[in-house]
């Protein structure tokens, strides 16, 4: 077996040994000292947190902490680290910012990008920071439109309500967005309404050659020896933000045990799926995904050789592709072990047991067990139209979405709010218009790549004889397509962009460009294929996962998490190392370390003011730290807290052992990985020469 095999499906069998040891639900582990749990704020377990580490979370703490963390459209997290809107953030959640601001004469990824004063800060191109200011139970409403509608509607009324609560819960207020969502596969429903900010400038961001130190070897592992951290500010009227809540700056390093905090917004698990779910997603999601993202890595890798502005054109890209590729490829071996698997079906048997010896509750129950199989099994028969035709379309082009948004726009708008597509609801309109309208550079080579890459793999999957296939292509080849797409289209432009989107569905209509024309026509195929999807899929799953947590709710109460769902959570956990086949790993690293660890090449090499600064820095600084919180994707940026509110760090990873957590935690060896702030603060001081910037972190540090 590949020593790159073992080092991922060793830890997913230990983490299915823990799913042998969990509580009635299956979700909650009962080992000693687990410190499982994403989370939500209005439900925080503070009194278990007093429990096992002697400090319990007061109501005072926990809205101090949610105001002041952020959620970032870049799909990251992030907190507010000083009184003028400053924001602490990691550097890849940056990365397409500093991408977008890059040209040929200045590589902002490569070179890193520091702001001498409040002037230069610059505008990142379609970024939104958003702040939750309430959460709000709706489930009743929602649940009373699912249960009125027919078998066919379920999706739409249930949309519909979601929206008609999220346009009048933001009715008039430009500076707010609200968003419903759906907590224990629809067992509760949540209004979230979040203060926005939609001007957020870059103010600092290291090279990123420190900032991913070790790079693709080093990813999802530890010891590691990344300053992966950056700064944005958040702006209102021009001006920097006056935000009076915000997280002191600790200038130590936490202690070993010591009870540390993640606030942020982990992106999507799947804890609470059924057998059946999991099955479909080990034997058909991960695996295509995977195929797709492997070709398409190759394609880049062999477009970044061709020379140095090629690199710096797909360097972005590629760090994205590679790191997805090896956080799903971690999922996929999990659902491969049979243990995990054996695990699972045994928690599922278990509560269906307990359904069975209650007969109101099993009346009330029914099968949804069934129900969702027998739709995960239908699904398997849309999936690849599905998958190609509609969310995965166009792949990465950002022409091709800019075309798709424009479209869908002129012909959703003209409709009332709540029977649009969702995404073209009222509630959203804002962002979406900002990310249409901001500037931001396209690249005609790597649209041509990932728009090629779409189109002949849709041939592939979906075979040449597809008429659906026939009529995305007709007479071309995927290669001759691409080139009379890209070629012809002027959407690179944003005021071309401006002007359709005002112009509405007639500008729509009256249109020559060739990528519109070419959505414009394709867009009922897409549009068909997701609404079967709806109507016999999605509806009957919606509707069986409420019954399932109807049930679960009977049984077990509401003391669980729910699946994330990139929203808001806070996760408890303490500083710690772990033991693994005998070895144990320490939870600190320093900047000895990093230098030791230098080589030079890539992906080792310091940058050069990194070697010129090593006298003035005190090497035994400590650089990264693991901690025993439970994150997933999404929780990027997050700010490690301690008890007493300050920052400590940010999560930027977890470790070879977290690849498993979308299915489960293990507290023995499940760890996430966070840069510290007097790592950040010394290289503020000593490599960047930023006194301004760390005053203003260290104006109230402790």
């Amino acid at each position: 077996m590949p020593d790159d095999l073992k080092r991922v499906l060793g830890p997913a069998r230990r983490l299915s040994r823990l799913l042998g040891v969990v509580c009635a639900l299956g979700l909650l582990c009962t080992g000693a000292g687990a410190d499982e749990g994403m989370w939500t704020f209005d439900h925080f377990p503070s009194a278990t947190v007093g429990s096992r580490y002697g400090f319990a979370p007061e109501a005072a703490w926990l809205d101090r902490i949610r105001n002041s963390a952020i959620r970032l459209t870049s799909g990251c997290s992030a907190s507010i680290v000083s009184k003028d809107g400053l924001v602490l953030t990691n550097h890849h959640c940056v990365v397409r910012c500093a991408h977008a601001l890059s040209s040929p004469q200045h590589d902002l990824v490569a070179e890193g990008f520091t702001a001498a004063g409040r002037s230069e800060e610059k505008l990142c191109p379609g970024m939104q920071a958003e702040i939750v200011s309430s959460i709000s139970d709706v489930t009743d409403e929602v649940q009373a439109a699912i249960k009125a509608a027919g078998d066919m509607d379920i999706i739409k009324a249930r949309n519909a309500a979601m929206v008609s609560v999220e346009d009048r819960s933001c009715h008039g207020e430009a500076q707010t967005r609200c968003q419903v969502v759906s907590l224990y596969k629809g067992g509760q429903y949540k209004i979230y309404k979040y203060r926005k900010y939609s001007d957020v400038r870059l103010v600092f961001a290291p090279e990123f050659s420190v900032s991913f130190f070790g790079g693709d070897p080093d990813n999802f592992n530890f010891p590691r020896y990344c300053l992966d951290s950056a700064f944005v500010r958040l702006y209102e009227n021009g001006q920097p933000a006056s935000t009076p809540t915000h997280l002191a700056w600790r200038r130590s390093a936490p202690a070993p045990g010591e009870l540390v905090f993640v606030a942020g917004n982990p992106g999507s698990t799947s804890r609470l799926d059924t057998v059946a779910q999991l099955v479909q997603v080990r034997d058909w999601r991960l695996p295509i995904r995977q195929l797709l993202l492997s070709e398409l890595r190759g394609r880049l890798i062999e477009f970044s050789q061709r020379g140095a502005e090629q690199n710096r054109i797909a360097a972005d890209t590629l760090f994205l592709v590679e790191n997805a590729f090896k956080a799903l490829y971690g999922r996929e071996r999990a659902l491969l072990d049979p243990e995990l698997f054996g695990q699972k079906a045994d928690q599922e048997r278990e509560l269906r047991a307990k359904v069975a010896a209650d007969p109101k509750l099993a009346a009330a129950t029914a099968d949804p067990w069934a129900d969702i199989a027998q739709a995960t099994a239908l699904y398997q028969q849309m999936f690849l139209p599905h998958r190609f035709l509609e969310v995965g379309a166009g792949s990465g082009s950002e022409l091709y979405r800019y075309a798709r948004a424009l479209v869908r726009a002129g012909a959703e708008r003209g409709k009332p709010s709540a029977e649009r597509l969702p995404e073209y609801s009222d509630s959203k309109l804002a962002l979406l218009q900002k990310e249409v309208f901001d500037a931001r550079p396209i690249y005609p080579d790597l649209e041509r790549i990932e728009l090629q890459t779409w189109l002949s793999k849709t041939r592939e999957y979906l075979t040449v004889g597809n008429a659906l296939v026939q009529h995305l292509l007709g007479s071309q080849s995927p290669e001759e397509l691409t080139d009379r797409l890209v070629q012809g289209t002027r959407l690179a432009d944003p005021k071309v962009r401006k002007v359709l989107w005002e112009g509405g569905q007639a500008a729509i209509d009256a249109s020559d460009d060739v990528l519109i024309r070419f959505v414009a026509a394709h867009d009922a195929d897409a549009r068909a294929v997701r609404l079967r999807v709806e109507q016999q899929v999605e509806g009957p799953v919606t509707r069986a996962e409420e019954r399932i947590a109807r049930a679960r709710f009977a049984i077990y109460g509401d003391s669980v998490y729910p699946d994330a769902t990139f929203t808001l959570r806070l996760s408890y956990g303490r500083v710690d190392g772990w033991t693994y086949e005998g070895g144990t790993v320490a939870p600190f690293t320093n900047f000895a370390g990093l230098y030791d660890r230098a080589t030079g090449a890539e992906p080792y090499r310091l940058p050069q003011r990194w070697l010129d600064a090593k006298a003035k820095l005190d090497l035994s600084t400590p650089l990264d730290v693991s901690t025993t919180n439970d994150i997933i994707g999404g929780n990027s940026g997050s700010p490690l807290i301690d008890a007493q509110g300050r920052v400590v760090g940010a999560i930027f990873d977890g470790n070879i052992h977290s690849l498993g957590g979308d299915f489960g935690y293990d507290g023995r060896t499940n760890r996430s990985i966070a840069v510290l702030t007097p790592a950040i603060s010394a290289a503020l001081h000593h490599v960047y020469g930023l006194p301004a910037l760390a005053d203003e972190l260290e104006a109230e540090a402790q």
